[in-house]
């Protein structure tokens, strides 16, 4: 017996979950093109498991039901995001997860480890986890009772899926993007470089007072919280890597400007991110990269951004603009300026290691920092009407 995949997506979709991100996988083929069949703005190929973890992240504060898709083998990818955002913030999300390696099953032994702890590790992790069932209307229970409680307790939830269950549904074919030229600016004036702190509070100065705000884990984060502390801040507590993946999902989402400060160290984790922004280039995302060239939260490891263009980078993924400042007043004005044309932005802010004295740390819970900014965001959204929530905005 195989399962309808467009009855699935069906189903999904009448419980409210209309946004599904992950990495194929042979057997979830068909669910995955069921999904990209709806269109533009529906499932969203990321470029690694905890990328698509942080996407959702950032769709599900901007008040859309999200589902990721993943191979269980790459389970590993997923653990640092859930364990360190979507579990402590009470992030919700629904996961689809193959079983490859299942035991009693035969399969490539690259499978066979994850394979045998796929339901404890799930199980370690505090996710509830089901088996899917092979019967479509038991299926469509699992979805409706897993969909009630992400809505109720914002919970993470699983449903384990065997092999070739579901039959078989083609991808309809999609014109390419056009690659863009990207418009590159360096204004480095080669003075004394700027503080963290500083820079932030130039950025700070040159929004909008609507804009939404996320700030990558570590001293980044605290800085923000330190300067001032708002609802339309979103502060990274961990998941380090994952700010620009949960601002693309917020992008996506939102109208107004959306801006993932970042470190050089967090992005160099997720660099595969660029692209998939790129590619899906909204237009209200501001990516800032501080650049102090060092790991500054964890006593100021060298990373290797000085052996690398972040500018560079985001040029071939195909950014709006990418732009190279290292001085408070010329940053200001390039945010102010940014925030009127269509992106995505990056810019990459040199500034020197360290940070300021009593720096201090959230005293807002993790839980409590996402269910203001997921209000802040949705209020607005709901202000501006239901094109946003199809991502055609």
């Amino acid at each position: 017996m195989l399962l309808d995949a467009e009855l699935m997506v069906d189903a999904l979709r009448a419980e409210g979950i209309d946004f599904f991100t992950g990495v194929p996988c042979s057997g979830l083929t068909s669910l995955i093109n069921a999904a990209s069949n709806l269109g533009d703005g529906y499932y969203i190929g990321a470029t690694q498991e905890g990328e698509a973890a942080a996407i959702a992240a950032g769709a599900a504060l901007a008040g859309r039901g999200t589902a990721v898709l993943s191979q269980n083998s790459e389970l590993g990818n997923l653990v640092n995001p859930l364990t360190s955002m979507n579990l402590p913030s009470r992030i919700g999300t629904l996961m689809f997860i193959t079983w490859r390696g299942r035991p009693g099953m035969k399969d490539e032994p690259q499978h066979d480890v994850m394979g045998r702890i796929t339901l404890d590790l799930l199980c370690l992790m505090g996710v509830e986890t089901q088996i899917l069932s092979l019967d479509q209307t038991v299926a469509h229970a699992q979805i409706s009772e897993a969909a009630s409680a992400i809505r109720a307790n914002r919970v993470v939830r699983a449903l384990v899926t065997p092999a070739a269950v579901f039959d078989d549904v083609q991808l309809r074919p999609s014109h390419p993007k056009a690659v863009r030229a990207t418009v590159s600016r360096d204004v480095r004036r080669g003075g004394v470089l700027p503080s963290r702190f500083d820079a932030i509070k130039s950025i700070r100065r040159g929004l909008p007072e609507r804009a939404a705000i996320v700030a990558t884990t570590g001293k980044t984060a605290r800085e923000l919280f330190t300067l001032e502390d708002r609802e339309q801040h979103f502060y990274m507590v961990g998941a380090m890597g994952s700010a620009s993946g949960v601002g693309l999902g917020i992008a996506l989402n939102w109208r107004d400007p959306v801006v993932v400060l970042d470190g050089d160290g967090a992005a160099l984790m997720h660099l595969g991110t660029l692209a998939t922004i790129g590619a899906h280039a909204p237009g209200n995302l501001i990516h800032v990269v501080l650049d102090n060239g060092v790991h500054d939260s964890t006593g100021g490891q060298k990373t290797v951004s000085d052996a690398m263009s972040f500018c560079g980078v985001a040029s071939a993924c195909g950014y709006a603009t990418a732009t190279r400042v290292d001085s408070v007043d010329d940053l200001a004005v390039t945010v102010g300026e940014l925030c009127e044309c269509s992106g995505p932005h990056l810019v990459c802010v040199s500034i020197r290691p360290g940070s300021i004295s009593k720096l201090g740390r959230p005293t807002v819970t993790p839980a409590d920092v996402a269910t203001r900014f997921g209000e802040f965001l949705q209020c607005a959204t709901t202000e501006i009407g239901t094109d946003i929530a199809l991502g055609t905005a």
